[in-house]
């Protein structure tokens, strides 16, 4: 089984969009950015809506930036997996459900800022 689909938003990571807050105890605890919340609540319409896999697949993202300002490949995909589990798309993105993310690049297109996601169910042996 494939699923195609494109998220036609700028695309961000967690990374870099993360904030220090104190929580009840006065302990330290980084959670997201709001730029990342607002980005991943934005990608609810964008995501399909399937039952939710939990077999082996790659998740090939072509990652179309607005410039080219360098780019984290690793923190994009981080972002982008976490949404995919926040959605219930992939029941978890550790490495026994995401075992390859096989062609996946960054890109450029200064109006068209997109991530375009396959995902493909592997065959298990």
């Amino acid at each position: 089984m494939e699923y195609k689909f494109t998220i036609p938003l700028r695309p961000i990571t967690k990374k870099n969009s993360q904030r220090i807050i104190k929580d009840g105890s006065g302990r330290s605890r980084i959670i997201p950015s709001v730029a990342y919340k607002k980005y991943e609540k934005q990608c609810a319409s964008y995501v399909p809506h399937v039952e939710t896999i939990d077999c082996p697949v790659n998740v090939k993202a072509v990652y179309y930036m607005p410039n080219r300002r360098r780019v984290d490949l690793v923190n994009l995909h981080e972002a982008l997996h976490d949404i995919l589990v926040h959605y219930k798309v992939l029941a978890d993105d550790n490495c026994r459900i995401i075992v390859s993310t096989d062609g996946s690049y960054v890109d450029v297109d200064k109006w068209g800022p997109r991530t375009e996601v396959t995902i493909t169910e592997l065959e298990t042996g």
